[in-house]
């Protein structure tokens, strides 16, 4: 079966879209114009601004799908089984000694691959 959401973006809610990034845009040019007030108070405005865009993003159909996406995942995340503290210890230790191990080998095929050359190369002292 072909099921295919079809989604509806209304005009106004393009309007929002459009606003938001001439809001960023303009709140970032101001950051730079001002450049002779405080950093601090230039970055304040500058979260303001950002915040005041989210918060009017939000209210957009986009904006409702992240949030709900968002909340959704916080439920998944929930859901998780955390390894305990032994085995997260365990696995890697693990790891540290496959790690060991594998650079053991891959030194020792070196050595003997570095004394094959010079072996035959007729490099040998």
């Amino acid at each position: 079966m072909n099921t295919q959401a079809e989604t509806r973006t209304s005009v106004f809610d393009i309007v929002k879209q459009v606003f938001s990034l001439v809001f960023v845009a303009v709140g970032v040019a101001a950051f730079y114009y001002f450049s002779e007030i405080q950093l601090l108070y230039r970055v304040l405005g500058l979260v303001a601004i950002v915040l005041m865009v989210m918060g009017m993003m939000l209210t957009t159909d986009v904006g409702r799908n992240i949030w709900s996406f968002i909340l959704e995942s916080k439920q998944e995340v929930r859901k998780v089984v955390w390894p305990t503290r032994e085995e997260t210890m365990r696995t890697t230790m693990l790891v540290f000694a496959m790690v060991f191990v594998v650079g053991l080998i891959l030194w020792l095929l070196d050595m003997f691959l570095f004394w094959g050359v010079r072996l035959l190369t007729g490099q040998a002292g």
